[in-house]
């Protein structure tokens, strides 16, 4: 630009270069509060060898590992207190993040989760760790509808699911360090140290956070749609069931998110129980299943802006990729045949495990970023909270589902977590409007 141009045409240009520099900080601050989020949730699954000593947790040494029923069922309760934490929490969190704003919204919602991590370790019977992981759901259910709503304040609607992507991929990289961590620490400090270890780095991100002034450089939204500004709390949960896009977001949230829950809460179980994997050991399968998934989330981010900046729709990229994605997902069934028929192989189950994982994650990224397609900033978070809410109540469901048949009949399991993505697609093509932004 020519030096004698007009101050404001400079400044406006100044303010634009920031604003593009900016964004990708704001989405590296949100890649981080994820990885906090999940390794949080994951040092109950990861310490699961570790819990066999605690008595009150029902693990008979004098009985194999698919008759431990009490175990199972102690464990599959707490995980079931946390997941239905979570959607309570999603119904609520949403809405105040759209009425606090993204800044003060997220900060409230890691205090909390981070307060309730290091809250575990004063736990001492099956009941406080319900507790402990109730409040802990609270807490992380703040986590997406606040980072998706800073998504759609910060980038452009070709930008949003690459920018979904990488931040989600959040959760990858903490299931790579988490593995690693949480058994050390718990090997040298006992198993409450491992929650002490996450909470606290909850604690360091949110000085961070309330150090960058977000809003004083956010830019103004310029996001519009054809949905009414809400007139108040029930109002606006009237208003969006009564829209198609709603049960467009919500549905496939339902029954895709009880899949990824499975993988992040079963999977170090069904290494151990399986393939004799301890805390040592189980860190491994993890880390090359989590690298896949972090490629799948950027990969299938990437993937629907392609298309869109070769040419396509919003919507046709969007559906593109989450098709893309859902067949990616179909291997998986075939997880507990690898076990019956090469019972020595585990790479066999790993390689399907990642592509499950990479698939999901690049789903993901594409369905969140839809809300910010189809709805107005003002209610991205309720959205947000009302659709990670169906998918914690499919969650509370799928658990109940693989506690009655985790021994039993791991085909059923394995079988729901490969088609639960087209049968999701179907029902996104459905009731989605042919322009979703």
């Amino acid at each position: 630009m020519s030096p004698f141009a007009p101050t404001a045409e400079r400044a406006a240009d100044r303010a634009a270069e920031c604003n593009s520099k900016m964004r990708w900080l704001v989405c590296g601050l949100l890649f981080l509060a994820t990885t906090i989020n999940y390794m949080d949730r994951s040092v109950f699954s990861l310490i699961e060898p570790a819990l066999h000593q605690l008595p009150f947790m029902g693990w008979k040494s004098s009985l194999d590992a698919a008759h431990q029923q009490i175990f199972n069922n102690h464990f599959a309760n707490v995980l079931i207190f946390f997941q239905a934490a979570y959607g309570i929490g999603f119904l609520c969190a949403g809405r105040l993040i759209d009425k606090l704003g993204t800044r003060l919204g997220y900060a409230l919602a890691i205090s909390l989760w981070a307060m309730a991590s290091m809250g575990h370790v004063f736990v001492n019977s099956v009941a406080g760790f319900c507790l402990a992981r109730f409040l802990l759901g609270l807490g992380e259910s703040g986590n997406f509808p606040a980072a998706i709503k800073a998504i759609a304040e910060w980038f452009p609607a070709e930008e949003r699911a690459l920018a979904t992507g990488l931040f989600n991929s959040g959760s990858n990289f903490a299931s790579l360090v988490a593995p690693l961590l949480i058994p050390f620490v718990t090997a040298l400090y006992g198993w409450r140290a491992g929650f002490l270890t996450t909470g606290s780095m909850g604690l360091l991100w949110l000085v961070l956070w309330l150090c960058f002034p977000y809003d004083r450089l956010r830019p103004a939204s310029a996001t519009a749609h054809p949905a009414a500004e809400p007139g108040g709390f029930f109002n606006l949960f009237a208003q969006l069931a009564r829209t198609r896009r709603l049960w467009a977001f919500s549905v496939p949230k339902a029954l895709t998110d009880p899949v990824w829950w499975f993988y992040l809460f079963w999977l170090p179980k069904y290494f151990n129980e399986n393939y004799g994997l301890d805390l040592k050991h189980v860190g491994l399968p993890l880390i090359v299943i989590y690298c896949g998934s972090s490629v799948g989330s950027i990969g299938g981010g990437w993937l629907s802006g392609f298309r869109i900046r070769g040419g396509a729709s919003v919507a046709a990229g969007r559906r593109f990729a989450l098709l893309t994605c859902a067949c990616g997902a179909l291997p998986v069934v075939l997880v507990p045949l690898a076990k019956t028929f090469f019972p020595a192989n585990i790479w066999m189950p790993i390689v399907l495990l990642t592509l499950a994982a990479a698939a999901h994650q690049g789903w993901s990224a594409n369905l969140y970023t839809t809300s910010g397609d189809m709805f107005p900033a003002s209610a991205v978070s309720t959205v947000n909270g009302i659709g990670g809410a169906s998918g914690a109540l499919g969650g509370v469901v799928f658990t109940f589902i693989v506690k009655a048949t985790w021994t039993s009949h791991p085909i059923l399991i394995f079988g729901l977590a490969s088609c639960a993505y087209l049968v999701a697609f179907a029902i996104f093509r459905t009731l989605a409007p042919r322009s979703l932004a």
